[in-house]
């Protein structure tokens, strides 16, 4: 080892390059590689999120209409014919909760449940969950069930 072959650690050093701005005689002062004038040579200069060299942005440029009502509730539906499913599958008896539903896989944990008419129900359930449809409340006690607002 000599002091002709010595040289730092692998990665210990991370500049590279000139260092700019640095007077004249670096050969990077002046300017320090911005160009004349212009937002760009200033500093503290940062363009904005979406700025498109004074084109349009585009999130103006896309038209914005109807109406976001923030008060929905959104209600996951599950139609008659799956809880026949269910039911023929024997994964439930005779009553049929929001617990079974997650079970197996209808709706998750923290969903509203709302029972649709879709489809044809034969076998007498007892259901308890969120809410029904009209025609589906109709059609579970014309089976002979009950339906059950949680």
């Amino acid at each position: 080892m000599n002091l002709n072959n010595l040289k730092p650690a692998e990665g210990s050093t991370n500049r590279t390059g000139k260092r700019v701005g640095r007077g004249q005689g670096s050969g990077k002062g002046g300017t320090a590689t911005r160009g004349h004038k212009g937002a760009k040579s200033r500093s503290g200069y940062s363009k904005k999120i979406g700025f498109e060299g004074g084109q349009m942005p585009l999130q103006r440029r896309v038209p914005k209409f109807g109406f976001t009502n923030i008060n929905r509730v959104e209600y996951k539906g599950v139609n008659l014919d799956k809880l026949q499913e269910l039911v023929d599958s024997k994964k439930v008896k005779d009553t049929v909760s929001h617990e079974d539903l997650v079970e197996n896989g209808l709706a998750k944990k923290k969903d509203l449940v709302k029972i649709l008419g879709g489809g044809e129900l034969k076998a007498p359930l007892k259901v308890s969950v969120h809410k029904f449809t009209a025609s589906a409340k109709a059609a579970i006690e014309a089976a002979g069930g009950e339906a059950i607002n949680l």
